[in-house]
């Protein structure tokens, strides 16, 4: 009997990106594409952490797409505008570096549309773009599919000036 419940346990634990809670909603990944040349400390969609490097788990999308679906993206920047890595030799100056390089980092948000999706749908990609502007997918193919609706490149220029 213990073994039948550990192995429903494990079962359960494992497919919990899969599906959660009631019948209204599915679970997936949340996924990050930085084209900046900005590093991107963290990000969240809808409160939940993302990764730029991997998948990290999970985001609730209701089953059924619906006009005027929202994700509220927030981020923060790292600008590198920070002076030179001092090293460790001089911890007094290594303190004031890094205390420069926290107070440099700018926090951003933006709520964006999520694209009308169907039954094919796999968790929420973030692309984070120069200027504070990200898009969202929600689409299964991988960033650089023909099928794939982002085709910005990656590590793009900030331009001179952004649009209002």
């Amino acid at each position: 009997m213990l073994k039948r419940i550990f192995i429903i346990l494990a079962v359960l634990m494992m497919s919990g990106c899969s599906r959660a809670g009631n019948n209204d909603y599915t679970a997936g990944d949340i996924r990050g594409f930085n084209h900046t040349q900005q590093g991107i400390n963290y990000f969240t969609v809808n409160g939940y952490g993302g990764r730029l490097t991997g998948n990290s788990c999970c985001i609730l999308l209701p089953l059924k797409w619906t006009p005027g679906l929202k994700a509220r993206i927030e981020w923060e920047v790292d600008p590198k505008t920070a002076s030179k890595f001092p090293g460790y030799k001089d911890w007094e100056k290594y303190l004031k570096w890094e205390k420069e390089v926290k107070a440099s980092y700018r926090k951003h948000s933006a709520v964006v549309d999520i694209p009308e999706y169907g039954k094919s749908r796999c968790g929420i990609t973030v692309h984070f773009l120069p200027c504070n502007q990200v898009k969202v997918t929600t689409v299964c193919q991988g960033y650089g599919t023909p099928g794939y609706p982002v085709k910005e490149p990656l590590n793009m220029k900030e331009p001179a000036q952004c649009p209002q």
